[in-house]
Order: C-alpha cells, then sequence, then structure tokens
C-alpha cells in the first residue's frame, strides 16, 4: 500500500496576475460606458489604439531582454496599463499622441526598469505626464457638455477627428474643445469670480461637471467591487478621499469665496479613477499597513495642493508620481515588528 505525503501549507489560491487583471478591467466597465455617453465613442478608439500599441510594444520588449513573450504578454498588466492611460487622456486624443504614450508607459516606465514588479512609477501616469507637458494644447481637448447635447457625436466622426484632426464637413478640431470644470473653476476663482455663481453655467452638474460627477460615482463603484472582491485593500482609497475632503472642507470653511465646495473636488476631474484604479497599483504604491494609509493621504493632499495652487488643474498624475517616489521611504519607517523582536 503506497502512501502520498503532501507538504504543507495545503491551502490553495486561485489568486493569480491574470485573474486580478480581468477583475480590473471588469470593473472599470460601467465608468467607461458613462464616459461614452456623456463624451462620445472616442474613448473607445483610444482604448483599442492603446492596447494594440501596448501589445506589440511589450512584445518587442520582451524579445530585446530574452524574455518568453507568452506568460508575460497574457499576464494583463500591459492591458491594463493601456486602457487607465487611454481613459486619462481626452477621449478626440490625436492617434500618434496615444501611441507615444504607451511606448513611454511600456519602454520607459516599465521595462527600463525590469518590467512588471519592478518599475518604481505608475506607468500610465508617466505617459499622461510626458504628454501632459509635451502637448499642453491637445491634452486639453474635451468636448462640452452642450456641444455634444446640439450634435451627438457618431464613431465616424471620431475616427476622422482623431486620425485626421478634423471632420469632414471642415470644422477644425478646436470648435469642439472645452475646459473642464476644474479648469473653468480654477480660472474663474483666479479672476474673482465666486464659486457660487461659477457653478450656475451650463458646465456644472449639482456636485461637479455635467457627466463628470457620473463618471467619478461610477468609477467609486467599480472601486467598491474591486474591495469587496480583494482586488485592492481599503487603506489606500480611504485615506486618499478623506484627506481630499478634509482638506477641501478646512479650506471651504475658512475661504469659502476661493474655493469650490468639497463634494466639488471628490466628484470632479480623475478623484475616484485616480482612488480606486491609479493609486492603488500593487507594484508602485506601499506595501506595509500604515504606509499604505500615509501614501493614499499624501496622493489625496497633494491633488489638492495642485488644483488649487498649482499650474496644472487637476492633479492626480502628479501627486501619484511624487508620492511613489516616497514609497522605499515610507515602507522603511512603517514596516510592522518581526513576531519575538523586542525595539
Amino acid at each position: 500500500m503506497s502512501l502520498f505525503r503532501l507538504s504543507p501549507p495545503f491551502l490553495s489560491s486561485t489568486s493569480s496576475v491574470t485573474l486580478h487583471m480581468i477583475q480590473l478591467l471588469i470593473a472599470i466597465v460601467p465608468a467607461l460606458i458613462a464616459i461614452i455617453f456623456f463624451f462620445g465613442p472616442g474613448i473607445l478608439i483610444n482604448i483599442t489604439l492603446a492596447i494594440l500599441s501596448a501589445l506589440a510594444t511589450e512584445a518587442i520588449m520582451l524579445r530585446l531582454r530574452n524574455r518568453p513573450i507568452k506568460p508575460f504578454i497574457t499576464d494583463g498588466s500591459a492591458i491594463v496599463t493601456a486602457v487607465l492611460f487611454a481613459t486619462a487622456v481626452p477621449p478626440l486624443t490625436p492617434w500618434w499622441m496615444t501611441v507615444i504614450g504607451i511606448l513611454f508607459a511600456i519602454i520607459f516606465a516599465k521595462h527600463l526598469f525590469g518590467g512588471l514588479g519592478y518599475n518604481p512609477f505608475n506607468p500610465a501616469m508617466v505617459a499622461y505626464i510626458i504628454l501632459l507637458l509635451s502637448f499642453p494644447l491637445e491634452m486639453t481637448i474635451w468636448l462640452p457638455m452642450k456641444e455634444l447635447t446640439d450634435n451627438p457625436m457618431d464613431i465616424i466622426s471620431a475616427i476622422q477627428i482623431i486620425f485626421n484632426g478634423e471632420l469632414t464637413t471642415g470644422a477644425n478640431i478646436d470648435t469642439f474643445s472645452g475646459a473642464t470644470p476644474l479648469d473653468v473653476m480654477k480660472t474663474q476663482i483666479s479672476l474673482s469670480q465666486l464659486p457660487d455663481h461659477i457653478q450656475n453655467q451650463a458646465l456644472f452638474g449639482l456636485f461637479g461637471g455635467i457627466g463628470w460627477e457620473w463618471i467619478n460615482i461610477w468609477f467609486a463603484i467599480g472601486g467598491i467591487f474591486m474591495i469587496y472582491r480583494r482586488i485592492i485593500s481599503w487603506h489606500i482609497p480611504a485615506a486618499m478621499i478623506t484627506a481630499l475632503l478634509t482638506i477641501s472642507t478646512a479650506t471651504f470653511l475658512i475661504v469659502p469665496q476661493a474655493t469650490a465646495d468639497p463634494l466639488f473636488h471628490l466628484l470632479s476631474g480623475g478623484t475616484m479613477i485616480g482612488a480606486f484604479f491609479i493609486a492603488t497599483d500593487p507594484v508602485t504604491a506601499s506595501t506595509t499597513t500604515r504606509g499604505r494609509l500615509i501614501f493614499g493621504a499624501g496622493v489625496g493632499l497633494l491633488t489638492y495642493i495642485i488644483r488649487v495652487w498649482g499650474g496644472y488643474p487637476d492633479g492626480i498624475a502628479f501627486a501619484v508620481l511624487l508620492m511613489n517616489m516616497l514609497v522605499p521611504l515610507i515602507d522603511y519607517y512603517t514596516q510592522p515588528k518581526i513576531y519575538g523582536m523586542v525595539k
């Protein structure tokens, strides 16, 4: 009689990088549908182009590094980077900018540091910042809701603008550009306009910009789904949202004539995608429990500082990258005590 002897541990897990990436993509779908509903189908073209560029670049870099292509290209990490990047940029971003951004994300922000698991900075945010600094005009092309209501955009029109820069009727892309609610709020406050009066404009809804508030809500719902599925922990989103809410409430109570209300900051720009999908990147965020709280709070505080006093309307990308730089220091000072050690 033969006996089979197994070594512990006896519990197995079905968790894998690919499974995590698939569930993240599922969680982001409702918000993508909202973006399509409010800003047109250009986001679908951006995502498709970004994914194709990311997979091609990933395969080339793996070959150049003499790494097996199939295990790494099918783990879903390149696709997630592409989707997050394409979601962050304007829906009518020219095709060549999307390609350039993905090249920077995959080559410089990922593989030149050693590939997945070794990159210190969030690749999607590196690509976004590179484009924002290099092409600030193109990165502000957001369709005004009034224009979309009067002239709904179809997929053919979006393709013409993204690949040709104009519609067949000859309308230039600048005709359809418009400032985001964060940009309008910041600019007009600097011109001594009151936030309450600014939010009465057609661009704004109940709490944030029309469309933006619903998009942020769906990103938050997707994030809660990921917390429920244990794809991410609650620490970073909770700390980031709490910090942003705290500082925005404090400044609103002290100088209400010079800053928007807290709900505007929570439901505008990239707040919720930043809190649940970007700042929670397991490779570039802090790995300790206390460290995650510090990391998330830092992202929230820096986001508000950049929004109100910085040179850009939204500060999510800059805040995440700045906190990425501090992760080694945060992790060093927040390591839990090893069992049995007295210190």
